[in-house]
């Protein structure tokens, strides 16, 4: 198979994945929403985002450094094999101590102590966390497959366990163990790829400098997503606040998935490519997903202003009224943080430029926490997401001012007047269907079946390059079949 079928079936497997990832949370989030209420839902938000810290602590930059490790090393068996014992062994010590700290901290006392209790297991899960290893040999099948069968058997374990809002724990012990028991299963596929006999003489103090650079912006990353919910809980003591911009986080984070899911596939391809030196191919890969990016992000970010106000009533319920507008200010969020998962994810961390990563996305964090000081006071989670957005956009900008001398901008922004004209249009004319029909399932697919279609309409019109290709693709397949 060559290098190019294999980038293409690698993105589709986690494409599928991915599309399985939107399509559960439109099973689940109504029901969970109105079984378990804001309130619960709220809760469930800020005890998870107080472990998450504690699994970023403990992963360092672990993740990320070691899928790109072993995607420098994959035709290499000793240095393979020998990397990930390094690499794994760091990860156990520091979510160990992690883990410890937590367990001090938050499981002997507190008001939530009983959920940190379960939380504990969410740590666990991610020390046995080994699908960077295999994201790093591009071997998407394998976590495609296990990731598709835990969240089937969690979704039926919501559905048959989760009957109202006394039933918080259950949720919580379906979500722990789903990632605990999916992490253990991706050690059944490691032997073929890791030889024991190679387990001597490692030196495990050469990671530590390269995961802890990669470390720094984790943690600042955190501070746009995660925090936010953290701030809202702490500032504000209401937990339907916290709950009304978990679920309109969700409903952005699941139709972003669609946008940056070339992005996983991408970054190892884009790693070897770089470590053979071959600087052309490289800007090829990044003109195809910036522009993917925006054909694919605008419809998306203004189909969603256009629904929301008749998707959230049927869809969340009346505990939900305020993720209407959270879902309309934060939209943008799409095309952000989009196109900077291109310029940050697919081009800086694979071609070992993490220091300019660290720099954008700690600007970012910094600026995002105070304008969530100001701003969360006076506009509640409102202020949390416009905060957001101004971090990611900030974010975007820097990356491409350091890497404007080696991959010209016009890559980036190549078309995409095509895409943002077609979208305001399908903006347009959605929100003016949607206000003929009332609120409910039937209003919501129509308006997305018309956005879709006007917006393809008017690329076809404006002659877009990308449409007239998946057409002909299209057309192709028709005729072979």
């Amino acid at each position: 198979m060559t290098k190019k079928k294999s980038l293409i079936k690698n993105y589709l497997y986690n494409l599928s994945y991915q599309i399985l990832v939107l399509i559960i949370p439109l099973i689940t989030t109504p029901y969970l929403s109105r079984v378990l209420g804001a309130e619960n839902i709220g809760i469930y938000s800020y005890t998870l985002s107080i472990a998450t810290y504690f699994v970023l602590f403990g992963s360092l930059g672990i993740a990320m450094y070691g899928q790109r490790e072993i995607a420098y090393l994959q035709d290499k068996e000793e240095e393979r094999s020998k990397a990930f014992f390094e690499i794994l062994i760091i990860r156990a010590i520091t979510l160990g101590i992690s883990l410890i700290i937590f367990y001090c901290s938050f499981v002997l006392n507190g008001q939530y102590a009983i959920y940190y209790k379960i939380l504990t297991l969410e740590i666990i899960a991610s020390a046995l966390d080994i699908s960077w290893f295999f994201q790093g040999m591009e071997e998407f099948k394998k976590t495609v497959t296990r990731n598709i069968i835990i969240k089937l058997i969690s979704v039926i374990s919501i559905f048959l366990f989760v009957k109202s809002s006394e039933d918080l724990i259950i949720y919580f012990i379906i979500y722990v163990l789903s990632n605990l028991l999916g992490n253990m299963s991706l050690w059944l596929y490691l032997p073929k790829y890791i030889k024991k006999e190679y387990a001597k003489k490692l030196n495990i103090i050469k990671h530590l400098r390269p995961t802890i650079s990669l470390f720094i912006p984790q943690i600042a990353i955190q501070v746009y997503t995660v925090l936010d919910k953290t701030m809202i809980g702490y500032i504000l003591k209401d937990m339907t606040e916290v709950g009304n911009y978990e679920q309109s986080q969700k409903i952005i984070k699941f139709s972003l998935t669609i946008v940056t899911s070339m992005g996983t596939v991408i970054i190892p391809r884009i790693a070897n490519t770089y470590a053979n030196n071959d600087k052309e191919e490289i800007k090829k890969y990044l003109e195809r997903t910036f522009n993917i990016a925006w054909f694919l992000g605008i419809p998306i970010m203004f189909g969603i202003m256009a629904i929301s106000y008749k998707f959230v009533p049927w869809f969340l319920g009346n505990d939900f009224e305020k993720s209407k507008i959270l879902l309309i200010v934060g939209a943008p969020l799409i095309m952000a943080i989009g196109l900077n998962n291109v310029s940050g994810m697919q081009y800086l961390i694979p071609t070992k430029q993490q220091n300019i990563f660290t720099k954008s996305v700690v600007i970012g964090a910094i600026l995002n926490f105070g304008i969530n000081l100001i701003f969360i006071p006076i506009f509640k989670s409102i202020g949390a997401i416009v905060a957001s957005v101004i971090a990611e956009t900030i974010i975007l900008i820097v990356q491409l001012i350091y890497i404007r001398k080696e991959i010209p901008l016009n890559i980036v922004y190549k078309n995409c007047s095509k895409y943002i004209l077609s979208g305001i249009i399908m903006l347009c004319i959605t929100v003016w269907f949607g206000n003929l029909l009332n609120a409910n399932m039937i209003t919501t697919v129509l308006q997305i079946i018309v956005g879709a279609v006007s917006y393809f309409v008017i690329l076809i019109i404006l002659k877009d390059k990308l449409i007239y290709e998946l057409l002909k693709k299209f057309k192709e397949k028709i005729i072979r079949t």
